[in-house]
Order: C-alpha cells, then structure tokens, then sequence
C-alpha cells in the first residue's frame, strides 16, 4: 500500500494496479455520491464508470493542490451533469405543479424524529425529475451556491433557486407519505 502522492504519481504513468487501487479505495463512496444524481443504480453506475474513465484520463492535469479526493468528486459531479445534458433528460424537466399546492406544503417536520432508512431517503431522491435532483444535490448536499449551481448548469439562478425549492417541497410530501404509512402500519 502506498501513500496518496506516490498513488497520484503512479496513476500519472498509467499504472494499471494504482488505477484498481483507486477504484478500489474509492467506488463504494463515488457509487454513493452517483446514486444521489441517478434515476437508479444501472444509471448510477454508468456515471461512476465514466468518471473513473475522466479521472484517470485526467489525472496528469492534478496538481496537488487541494484535495484530491475533492478534486475527484468534482469530475463525478461534472459527469453526472453531462450524462443528463448528453441524454437530453435534463430538458425535458416535468413541472406537476398539482403535487405541490398549498395545502400540502404547509406542513414541516424534522427528518430527524422519524425513522427512515438511507434507502427510503436515497428512492425519494432518485425519485425527482433529473432537473430537481441535480439543483437539490448541488445545493443541499454539496453545497454549492445557487450563482454557482446556474454557471455550472447554464441556467438562471432564479431557475435553480426555483428548482431546489420545488424539490425540496416535493421531497417533504414524499416523505411525510412515507411516515404516515409506517405510523398506519405500526397501529395494525
């Protein structure tokens, strides 16, 4: 086992055993990070298979600066957007406003007190439309900045401020169902 420098340097010369260690060290965590973007894990996957592709192809371009794992998760993220760009999901963005009325998102809850399951949460992600999902993984899990979120997605940042607002709606009503159907089944 080799420190990280001595894996980057490798990996600069294509080294086919520092690319099995990489993908190794890192493809259940990338999966994981793919699966937040994806409709579901055969999509998922394609994303972590082409950015193992990008970051080995790349690698020369790392300049030990920065994290490198950071700067690896930024070339998931960038292929997860050019993987909906490229099969034109992100433009056909379905707006049904009808799941979203007033009445509905009036509630709020905090995740915290209830008891769900990463899968229950990652199948309401997955869930979204491809235009929702991106905008929330961006802003609330990543953490960029919705000036940033529209530069990278070249949109307005009213439209991805509106973006993570519906999603974000749509996501408390999908999860209070989810609740209120473990509360029913609990009181059988």
């Amino acid at each position: 086992m080799c420190d990280e420098r001595e894996l980057i340097e490798k990996l600069k010369k294509q080294d086919f055993k520092a690319q099995k260690l990489l993908y190794k060290k890192y493809c259940s965590k990338f999966l994981g990070i793919c699966m937040r973007f994806a409709k579901n894990k055969h999509e998922a996957e394609d994303i972590l298979q082409d950015s193992f592709i990008k970051i080995y192809k790349k690698i020369s371009q790392f300049n030990f600066e920065g994290s490198f794992e950071g700067w690896m998760k930024r070339i998931i993220i960038n292929t997860a957007i050019s993987y909906y760009r490229k099969n034109h999901k992100w433009y056909n963005v379905e707006i049904n406003d009808s799941i979203i009325n007033e009445e509905q998102s009036n509630f709020s809850f905090n995740i915290d007190d209830y008891e769900l399951t990463t899968e229950e949460i990652l199948k309401v992600i997955q869930s979204l439309s491809p235009g929702y999902r991106i905008v929330f993984n961006l802003y609330a899990i990543e953490g960029y900045s919705h000036k940033e979120i529209a530069e990278m997605l070249n949109i307005n940042i009213s439209t991805s401020k509106s973006q993570y607002s519906r999603a974000k709606k749509i996501l408390q009503i999908r999860l209070q169902q989810i609740i209120q159907k473990k509360a029913s089944l609990r009181q059988v």
